[in-house]
């Protein structure tokens, strides 16, 4: 196949996402290309499993409308509601992602901000997770996003407020119980996610 030439430097959109099919993982924040890294390693890809597991089975048991999708699964921010493919600039591929508005999913994913998103950090993403994805989550409206560490065996979530911004986030670590907000505080031990 022959290698794909972008421009870092130069602003694209979605529909030029679409065209770029050399199996290279990328995001697009506000048009800007964000290489992906490499397949996550092995306490990465188990604890989120274990996250999704959780709340995947929490929405079959309660017959739930929402919906839980894991990386690879594109998640694209319309501007002012512009979702024309050449209009949207920002798509990304969060590890986890809940979404309870069947209306925002579409064969290619979901165009809309989520309910909820979980990041799993990595020494590669811990920046872009922290600073550029936080930011990026808070002015697209998700309400609830979870940034999961997993050497320090702990998740800060951070939620959403009146004024659409996020709270200071509560940090829970060791051995406690995080509330899932998007699922009326239903709790999930920390011991199953990290254990």
């Amino acid at each position: 196949m022959m290698e794909l030439s972008l421009d870092l430097n130069k602003r694209y959109t979605y529909a030029d996402y679409l065209t770029w099919l050399d199996n290279k993982s990328r995001e697009l924040i506000h048009g800007f290309i964000q290489m992906m890294s490499p397949a996550p390693r092995v306490a990465h890809a188990e604890v989120s499993q274990k996250i999704s597991l959780h709340l995947g089975l929490y929405v079959f048991n309660n017959k739930g409308n929402c919906k839980v999708f894991t990386a690879p699964f594109d998640v694209r921010f319309p501007k002012q509601g512009e979702t024309a493919d050449d209009k949207i600039d920002t798509v990304v591929q969060p590890d986890i992602c809940v979404i309870c508005d069947s209306s925002k999913l579409d064969e290619r994913g979901c165009c809309g901000a989520p309910d909820m998103i979980v990041e799993i950090l990595s020494p590669s993403t811990l920046k872009k997770d922290v600073t550029d994805k936080f930011a990026l989550y808070e002015e697209s409206g998700v309400k609830e996003y979870w940034i999961v560490h997993p050497q320090a065996k702990a998740i800060n979530v951070f939620l959403l407020q009146d004024d659409g911004k996020y709270d200071e986030g509560t940090l829970y670590e060791l051995k406690g119980k995080v509330p899932v907000h998007t699922f009326n505080n239903y709790l999930i031990d920390l011991n199953d996610i990290f254990g």
